[in-house]
Order: structure tokens, then C-alpha cells, then sequence
């Protein structure tokens, strides 16, 4: 089952997925829209993970 994984592997799961986010908007702010977008975004259909 999916929910019985062992706890090493769940945390680098929840790191992964902390990750996977947009650039908050105070940082767009603060750089002046210089930095619009996170580039190590990932898709879980696109990309997989080598845990």
C-alpha cells in the first residue's frame, strides 16, 4: 500500500514535495521580478524521483 513506506524514504519525500513550490510573491518583490519562477520545479508526471 502506498501510506506503508518506511520513515527514511517519507522524509525525502516531504523534502521533494517542499521543494516542488512556486517563488513565494515578497521574493518576486524584493528581486524586482527578476525572479518570476523556481527552475528546479518538478512534475510528477513529466519526472521521477531516485529515492
Amino acid at each position: 500500500m502506498s501510506r506503508n513506506k518506511e520513515y527514511g524514504r517519507k522524509i525525502r519525500l516531504m523534502k521533494k514535495t517542499k521543494q516542488n513550490r512556486r517563488v513565494p510573491g515578497w521574493v518576486m518583490l524584493k528581486t524586482a521580478r527578476r525572479m518570476t519562477q523556481n527552475n528546479k520545479r518538478r512534475s510528477w508526471r513529466r519526472n521521477g524521483l531516485k529515492l
